[in-house]
């Protein structure tokens, strides 16, 4: 059994620990002096500025290699774009390799795959001398000094920065912007014998003394710098510069290779073989080894990489120093202490869970806690057995934080084994995040791990298999029918499952059979037919879009094609798709006519096409142009027996606008565009009775039809003596008195021919107008009507004594009764006279 602090060192007044985490990490051929090591998981280049031991032609050429910390090759990226200047991961793995002039690749994931962009202002002229990464973005130092700035790898929009001194760079850092108060990166250059700090706006010279600094370094809280003196001391100070925290002398005659922050609370620096952690207060704890160590920094701590072994360096976690720090008497330490007494079978398990029964919860805790920052198996499972036994203990306990402790430890020990290489720490876990951690998995092509750790943490499974999917498309040697077999049969009943992006793998492969295979498959249409448009199958994708029901994906399908297709072609596309014509037709009725006549001459619609022209023709400003617009739509009626009747419809159309034309330049009475009744009615109205009977004449309007326009005509036009004459002719042409036409089309049935009401056209449009007198004219020559509507068309009139005698004429002496009430004056000695007439009194 290990002890659990046999890798701690003391360092002033705290505590180091220094774990091994692999061993026999790269292969003794690799000259590890010789590469520039970056970032987890490893990306290794050559130094261009080293010499390196000749092993063959095949070695000879320029690769990033991207390795597991333990060791295992994820990838070997080809190189020949130029001289590497920058080479960094962002938090999601993108791995950024910024060239010499300026050329910007991210490598989105660790199979090769990339996006590029340049840097511009200025990179490509005056080249890229260094870079420095942040966890979502990058500056680039120029060989001018000018700092170019990308603050994101998703959206890259590099700007220049405010203009530094032009001295010499001895070293350079960045702060983040999320620790400055700017809320934008600012640049810590040590140029000549000072500091400046560069932001967007502005170069500062923070004039600290004792320069110049051959390192810079920033604490990942960014509130901490680190200078190196020319004289071999390392200074801890403010990030505004202010204030000396503390010194350390390391009395090398050389200058380190690189200087990290370790966390937030201890700076690492790093000769050839040589490390010294320096911790608060200028304390310090040195190691040695073989060969050539490389510091990679990290959220809680560093790794330091040599050929032989990967190993991380951290402050011991305080639940972690107060369970195992020696001579410690914390409830924690004394439950570690009891569990294993239980286990040799000693009553002083009994009087150590005694001792410290007040503090039982917390010590609990504590070894839980303890149990995740543990790299060892053996104390995860003690902790976690001292745990178990305390909380059979208490009466009360909530056990959730142990039962996610356990389940993230057992995640935990899956990852770091050595054939995974992910030695995440517990703190690493928890910002990273358990969807985060599935996602580098996928990345390694480690799906079997990640299917698994997903399904115990109960997490969506559906991008694993795609991405499985996606990379067999890519690789298998197989034929395409038993590729496309294979996937299906494998994801058969699998939810969520997107085949869109495995076709879409398969159709970036040259696969296209492949992918119009696979997409058959995919049952959103609204994901199937952007794919298939751009594999240019193109009725394909249509037909999908029509079979989805989803308009507007079909309105998409068309206009792409509309764009892509001569005119022909894309209605022989449609031609034999009713749904897809129809939506054009509705759209290019309502925005472009021109299309829709096209449509019509290419299916024969004369008819249809007619009609667009005669629509045309309303719109139309002048009658020159209505008069052109009716002739085409003629034309393409004229060679149809079928169409007889349209015809003779569109040359009377003709002829109303020229007579109505005639008659404007004439009147100026507004004629043109209104129907032959209207027409009739507005001349007979403004007193031009011959026009009106010319124009009936033209157009042979029935005599009915005539005399109605005329009738209302003369009223609007309030032409009473000329209605006075009609009153005194003995018959009228419409009648004067009428059954009323709507209702007997309304009935259209013989068998309620009876039921219509007769209506008297002369005296309800006059006396709407208001003229009763006139009205009251027509009053008996309705000699067909009922006596009670003779009696009311004269109480309409206002004329009760006339009424009166219609009612004395029928011997009616209720209407008699009735009008009775309405009468008033003389009226009423009237309407008695009558009622007693009928009424004879008794003696």
């Amino acid at each position: 059994m290990s002890n659990p602090t046999a890798d701690w060192d003391k360092v002033g007044d705290r505590f180091y620990r220094k774990v091994q985490l692999y061993s026999g990490v790269f292969d003794e051929d690799i000259e590890l002096e010789n590469y520039i090591v970056t970032g987890a998981p490893f990306a290794l280049y050559r130094d261009e500025a080293k010499l390196h031991t000749y092993r063959g032609s095949h070695t000879s050429k320029s690769s990033i290699d991207l390795y597991s910390c333990a060791g295992k090759l994820i990838r070997r990226i080809n190189w020949d774009k130029g001289s590497i200047r920058g080479l960094g991961w962002s938090d999601d793995e993108k791995l950024l390799v910024i060239t010499q002039d300026g050329t910007v690749r991210c490598y989105y994931d660790l199979q090769g795959d990339f996006i590029q962009f340049s840097l511009g202002n200025g990179a490509e002229e005056y080249g890229v001398k260094s870079c420095r990464f942040w966890s979502s973005g990058f500056v680039a130092l120029l060989s001018n000094n000018h700092l170019i700035s990308v603050p994101r790898y998703d959206d890259p929009r590099p700007k220049l920065l405010a203009v530094p001194p032009t001295e010499h760079v001895h070293s350079w850092t960045v702060i983040p912007p999320a620790y400055t108060l700017s809320r934008s990166v600012e640049v810590v250059l040590a140029i000549g014998e000072t500091i400046h700090v560069v932001d967007a706006a502005e170069s500062e010279d923070r004039e600290p003394p004792n320069g110049p600094f051959k390192h810079v370094s920033v604490s990942p809280n960014g509130r901490f710098v680190t200078l190196y003196t020319e004289d071999g001391k390392v200074w801890v100070i403010t990030s505004d510069f202010q204030k000396k925290l503390s010194e350390y002398d390391s009395k090398a005659k050389t200058v380190p290779q690189d200087v990290q922050w370790c966390g937030n609370n201890s700076v690492v620096l790093a000769w050839e073989d040589e490390v010294h952690m320096v911790g608060p207060n200028g304390a310090a704890s040195k190691y040695y080894y073989e060969g050539r160590v490389h510091l990679i920094p990290d959220l809680d701590g560093m790794r330091l990489i040599t050929n032989d072994v990967c190993e991380y360096l951290q402050k011991v976690p305080d639940p972690t120093e107060e369970v195992f720090k020696l001579g410690s008497t914390s409830p924690a330490s004394i439950l570690l202490d009891a569990v294993d007494q239980l286990e040799k079978k000693s009553p002083k398990a009994d009087e150590d869970i005694q001792l410290i029964r007040p503090n039982l919860v917390e010590a609990v805790d504590t070894c839980v806690k303890a149990a995740g920052h543990e790299y060892d198996i053996h104390w995860q499972k003690q902790l976690l057995k001292a745990a178990s036994f305390g909380k059979s203990v208490l009466d009360l306990y909530n056990s959730d934080d142990f039962v996610d402790m356990c389940e993230t430890l057992r995640v935990l020990n899956a990852v770091r084994f050595y054939e995974i290489g992910l030695p995440v720490s517990y703190e690493q876990y928890f910002r990273l995040t358990p969807e985060k951690l599935v996602q580098r998995l996928i990345n390694r092509r480690e799906y079997l791990l990640a299917l698994r750790v997903s399904e115990y943490l109960r997490l969506p499974t559906d991008k694993i298999y795609v991405h499985w999917a996606s990379q067999k498309v890519r690789v298998s040697a197989d034929n395409e029918d038993s590729i496309c077999r294979m996937i299906v049969e494998k994801l058969k009943g699998k939810h969520g499952i997107s085949f869109e992006e495995i076709a879409h793998a398969a159709y970036d492969e040259g696969r296209g059979r492949l992918a119009t295979e696979l997409l058959n498959y995919e049952p959103r249409a609204g994901k199937q037919v952007p794919l298939l448009l751009s594999m240019e199958e193109d009725e394909i994708a249509l037909d999908k879009a029509i079979e989805s029901g989803d308009t507007d994906l079909v309105f998409f399908v068309l206009l792409h094609l509309k764009k892509k297709l001569p005119l022909a072609s894309f209605f022989r596309v449609i031609n034999n798709r009713p749904v897809a014509t129809a939506l054009v037709e509705s759209s290019a009725r309502e925005q472009d006519h021109e299309l829709l006549k096209d449509l019509y001459y290419q299916d024969d619609r004369r008819l249809d096409g007619s009609n667009l022209l005669l629509y045309e023709s309303l719109q139309q400003p002048d009658i020159a142009t209505q008069t052109d617009k009716i002739k085409l739509a003629a034309k393409l009626l004229q060679d149809s027996k079928e169409h007889t009747f349209q015809l003779k419809c569109l040359d009377e159309t003709q002829r109303l606008l020229k007579m109505q034309d005639t008659f404007d330049k004439d009147l100026d009475a507004g004629l043109t565009g209104l129907s032959v009744n209207e027409t009739i009615f507005k001349l007979t109205r403004l007193g031009y009775a011959k026009r009106a009977q010319k124009v009936q004449s033209e157009f042979k309007v029935p005599e009915k039809t005539w005399w109605w326009l005329r009738l209302r005509a003369l009223v609007a036009k309030r032409d009473w003596g000329e209605l006075e004459e009609s009153s005194k002719t003995r018959k009228s042409p419409i009648g004067w008195e009428v059954k009323n036409s709507l209702q007997c089309f309304t009935c259209n049935m013989r068998l309620f021919a009876d039921s219509c009401v007769l209506s008297q056209p002369f005296f309800n449009e006059i006396l709407s107008a208001g003229n009763t007198k006139l009205a009251s004219a027509f009053i008996p020559k309705c000699t067909n009507l009922p006596v009670t509507d003779r009696i009311d068309m004269w109480v309409k009139c206002g004329l009760i004594v006339k009424a009166g005698e219609e009612a004395l004429k029928a011997k009616d002496v209720n209407s008699l009764e009735m009008l009775k009430g309405k009468a008033s004056g003389t009226a009423i000695n009237e309407i008695e006279r009558m009622i007693s007439q009928l009424r004879p009194s008794r003696r």
